[in-house]
């Protein structure tokens, strides 16, 4: 049966909250954007007039999408070349950030699904992080996550618990506006760039982590640095000058702050190609963790958006 005009203006006002839902779920912008467009094909295919709750249908479809994609995620990732870290995205202004990352009456509960925290969902098995998305991010009760998962409310109860103890749901978060995130970046960076150990060791927790992904055509870190010493060390090298970063990016790279995906980011520009960002997951200690995203399949989007950004504060030049 044909959609009418109504019925596909009916998919069209539903699609930001269905991509947001699937980039929650999948980490992935791109990914998150075909979901959303097969799940119309089913749309398009269904009896439209039989279907009570769209929008709760069309969530149930994207959902079991992405637990399918996810599935078949946890074997490509066993083959990704480094660590693999979410796509991130630009907040911006509440009002005016990239809508994959929700609707703005979902911004409170956004929070609670931080760049820090969708990097913990990796842990996570597919239909623990269905539930703990759809309830934490998105505010559907248990029944409704039960219909949508096809399981009990007390099943979904149970993995939402065991999804909380797995992401620490003790984590104290707080929302980051931009004037938070340019005064946290601002002393990030004067200690990055000190060219000593000592200043980045006051920031850092003893207990910080540093991640990075290049996906195999970047230079990153193969594994982790654990531990404050350990991060302190390889900050002060990546912000180090040297003749292999002026052959990759030029004489000089400008460092911007940013707010990305609830949490404080540093932005890496040069000759007007965003090469980097870094995102630091801050807790009431300090900085407990470094993503540092440099994979380009992963900053399209990103680097799209963030040349369109009005009133960007003025960055940090650093000469390489």
């Amino acid at each position: 049966m044909a959609l009418t005009a109504t019925d596909v203006d009916r998919f069209e006002a539903a699609r930001p909250r269905l991509e947001a839902v699937a980039y929650r779920l999948l980490g992935s912008a791109g990914e998150a954007e075909d979901v959303v467009q097969e799940s119309f094909l089913r749309w398009q295919s269904a009896d439209v007039e039989r279907i009570e709750v769209p929008e709760a249908w069309l969530t149930k479809v994207v959902t079991n999408l992405c637990l399918n994609q996810l599935s078949s995620a946890r074997a490509r990732r066993e083959t990704y070349v480094g660590q693999w870290l979410p796509e991130p995205l630009l907040l911006g202004d509440p009002m005016l950030g990239d809508p994959m990352l929700g609707p703005a009456e979902t911004a409170e509960r956004r929070e609670s699904i931080s760049y820090a925290v969708m990097v913990l969902l990796e842990r996570l098995s597919p239909q623990e992080r269905a539930v703990y998305v759809l309830r934490e991010a998105f505010g559907h009760p248990h029944a409704e996550i039960a219909e949508i998962l096809d399981i009990s409310e007390s099943a979904s109860q149970q993995l939402l618990h065991r999804a909380r103890k797995h992401v620490e749901s003790g984590r104290v978060r707080t929302g980051t506006d931009r004037a938070t995130a340019e005064r946290i970046v601002e002393e990030f960076l004067m200690a990055a760039t000190s060219g000593r150990t000592e200043p980045l060791l006051r920031l850092l927790t003893d207990d910080a982590v540093a991640v990075g992904d290049g996906g195999g055509t970047v230079p990153a870190a193969p594994h982790p640095f654990s531990g404050a010493a350990r991060v302190a060390v390889f900050l002060r090298g990546l912000f180090k000058p040297g003749t292999a970063k002026r052959k990759m990016f030029g004489n000089s790279v400008t460092l911007e702050a940013a707010v990305i995906d609830d949490e404080p980011a540093v932005i890496a520009t040069s000759e007007g190609q965003l090469w980097g960002v870094m995102v630091l997951d801050v807790g009431p200690d300090g900085i407990r963790g470094i993503h540092n995203q440099v994979n380009p399949d992963k900053l399209a989007r990103l680097a799209e958006r963030w040349a369109q950004t009005p009133d960007r504060p003025k960055g940090h030049t650093v000469e390489l």
